[in-house]
């Protein structure tokens, strides 16, 4: 008579005890781990969604006083009426006034975005008269942080040219913003070539002039502005275009910036006009090495910074790898330039050594658990409750994958966390089956009833102990804020872990159990007593 089990766990024993997908399906597992594992996107941390947004709404000629009764107070009152805004800041100022949108930690940017343009837009008829066209600039903070930085530099100091490093750089830049999954590329510490207009004060006021005559005079020229006269005859667009007028020192030094006593005054005569750089840019950056491993930093060189940052939800290991394998392509044209490089940060390489470690240490600690598992059950228990630990990881890692979820030192932190309780469920079978092995009438009872009995005998009280523990971790789903986002793959995964545990212990356990298990050799009672008797 074979054992009727009642419980969920019992029924998923027998189900698969001899059946022949149970070992394509733990093989079938086993693969999608691996391959979650694999194309995971992979992170040093998780992405928080952090929105907002400024609004600049421009008013010539309002001080900033009318600017915060009439543009700032009522913006920010129509503002409060979209949900999901945590904070607003609005600051006036001359001529315009700026209100900054704070939405609380966790919203998505593009709705709130979308939400913010709506309800300005819906209000552009309460805008006071003079009010310019309101600008809408969405915070962009998800791509602001690079996953990559490469410092470039001269390897002779003395042949420094700091506007060539910048031409050289920018095509560089231009090239990686073209990679897959690059989302933006910026310059840090790099100095333009310009011409450069020292005015002389003293000949300034000699000639009684003011620096705004100087700067229209040089503004008016230096413009190229097409006109369009239309189409002709045989369909062609006819542009008349006026040639920039300045394309040389000498042609700054010409401009004519007023007229005295009949004369005109020329630029040359009230400021010096050289051809150089920006040097009115102070954002410079410089690289340090060290002549010798025992000495300290000493030796520093001007370099032009390119950032390389990622899009959201994408792996900064293949990112980081795909750049970096184009920057590869340069280094001869580099190198003829006498132009070095250092990446000075490598997110990708960080990340992807983040999880290599979390990983080692996952195996370091299965072994340990399989070691301690052959004193406490034996050697075959102890290698099928091990087989377990990786079967329900990979459950857990291709949910998480196919959830869309990334793989950092946060989701590995939640495996580990639940190791110690991924193997209870096993371990509590493997015990039980192993008491039914060595029962008195294991004899009377076949091994496949003896295996469904054991695990469908401790069903329901495993069951009510995975859920106590899944439900201490629920209240961390609700914890807000920024450090609700961070640890947000806790809530997600532990539960899922422990779910996966439970469906893994109830079915391979078992199944294991009648491939590695036999029913140990008992010695009848009866005859014993024959024999004590004939003694």
């Amino acid at each position: 008579m074979q054992f009727q089990p009642k419980d969920i766990a019992g029924k998923l024993a027998k189900g698969f005890l001899k059946n022949p997908l149970t070992s394509i399906l733990g093989a079938f597992l086993l693969i999608m781990g691996y391959l979650a594992l694999i194309l995971m996107p992979r992170e040093e941390d998780p992405q928080i969604a952090i929105s907002g947004g400024s609004v600049i709404v421009a008013m010539p000629g309002a001080s900033p006083r009318e600017i915060e009764n009439i543009i700032i107070n009522p913006l920010e009152r129509k503002l409060r009426e979209v949900k999901g805004i945590e904070h607003i800041y609005g600051m006036a100022m001359n001529n315009y006034g700026v209100v900054n949108v704070m939405y609380y930690i966790g919203e998505d940017r593009e709705d709130s975005n979308l939400k913010l343009y709506d309800k300005v837009m819906q209000n552009m008829d309460r805008m006071p008269k003079g009010v310019m066209q309101p600008l809408v600039k969405p915070f962009d903070i998800d791509i602001d942080i690079p996953i990559l930085t490469i410092a470039f530099y001269y390897k002779d100091e003395s042949k420094l040219n700091e506007v060539k490093l910048f031409d050289i750089v920018r095509k560089i830049q231009q090239k990686i913003n073209a990679v897959e999954n690059v989302a933006k590329t910026t310059l840090k510490g790099e100095h333009k070539a310009q011409y450069n207009v020292e005015v002389d004060m003293g000949k300034l006021s000699a000639y009684h002039l003011s620096m705004g005559q100087l700067m229209q005079a040089i503004q008016s020229i230096a413009v190229d502005v097409p006109d369009v006269k239309g189409r002709t005859q045989k369909k062609h667009l006819l542009i008349f275009g006026v040639k920039n007028a300045i394309e040389s020192v000498d042609d700054v030094k010409n401009v004519i910036v007023a007229q005295y006593m009949g004369s005109p005054i020329y630029l040359k005569d009230v400021a010096k006009v050289s051809e150089g750089i920006d040097f009115q840019n102070f954002q410079n950056a410089y690289i340090r090495f060290k002549e010798k491993k025992e000495e300290n930093l000493s030796k520093q060189k001007k370099q032009v910074t390119l950032t390389v940052a990622k899009l959201a939800g994408t792996n900064a290991v293949f990112v980081a790898k795909d750049v970096l394998k184009l920057l590869k392509t340069y280094e001869p044209m580099l190198a003829k330039e006498g132009i070095g490089y250092l990446v000075t940060r490598n997110y990708g390489h960080r990340a992807n050594e983040a999880v290599n470690e979390l990983m080692n240490h996952l195996i370091i600690t299965i072994i340990i658990i399989a070691v301690m598992l052959v004193f406490a059950l034996g050697f075959r228990e102890s290698v099928i409750v091990t087989f377990t630990v990786p079967a329900i990881l990979a459950v857990t890692l291709f949910i998480a994958w196919m959830t869309g979820q990334t793989i950092n030192r946060i989701t590995l932190f939640a495996f580990l966390l639940s190791l110690g309780l991924l193997v209870d469920a096993a371990i509590i079978v493997i015990e039980n089956i192993h008491r039914h092995l060595h029962a008195h009438d294991v004899d009377q009872k076949s091994m496949e009833d003896l295996l469904v009995e054991a695990t469908d005998e401790i069903g329901a009280p495993t069951n009510i102990a995975t859920l106590a523990i899944i439900l201490t971790m629920v209240p961390m789903a609700f914890v807000g804020g920024m450090m609700g986002s961070f640890m947000k793959p806790i809530p997600l995964n532990v539960p899922v872990a422990l779910v996966a545990s439970l469906f893994v212990a109830y079915i391979f356990t078992p199944y294991l159990s009648l491939k590695l298990l036999k029913k140990p050799t008992h010695r009848h009672h009866k005859d014993s007593t024959q024999k004590d008797s004939a003694s």
